[in-house]
């Protein structure tokens, strides 16, 4: 997590901040998190996936491409994981619907 944080702490624009929603595990408000300072963290509330749309993204890519399976190792569970992402990317439309919230856009 440290990796990524510094990761996107480089793609930051000098000047700029950002803030970065994650939900609450573990290893997103460990202690030993060193957060860069221009992210802050807006830790979302606990068991609020309706606040998370990626969430759901996961939870459709595991409905239909990567559940029910049994992986040969580390390097094939990647692979499918990669290749599901990229079946996923290949329909914007479908990842709009899916991380779609009525509450939020029917008004």
């Amino acid at each position: 997590m440290n990796l990524h944080l510094a990761a996107i702490s480089a793609d930051v624009a000098p000047g700029r901040h950002a803030a970065l929603l994650l939900d609450q595990a573990g290893w997103h408000l460990s202690a030993r998190l060193v957060v860069p300072a221009n992210i802050t963290i807006v830790p979302l509330p606990a068991k609020s996936p309706e606040l998370n749309p990626q969430e759901n993204i996961w939870q459709f890519m595991r409905d239909n491409w990567l559940s029910n399976r049994v992986f040969l190792n580390a390097d094939d569970l990647v692979d499918h994981c990669c290749d599901a992402w990229n079946k996923l990317e290949a329909h914007p439309w479908r990842i709009m619907s899916i991380g779609l919230r009525d509450w939020a856009h029917g008004f």
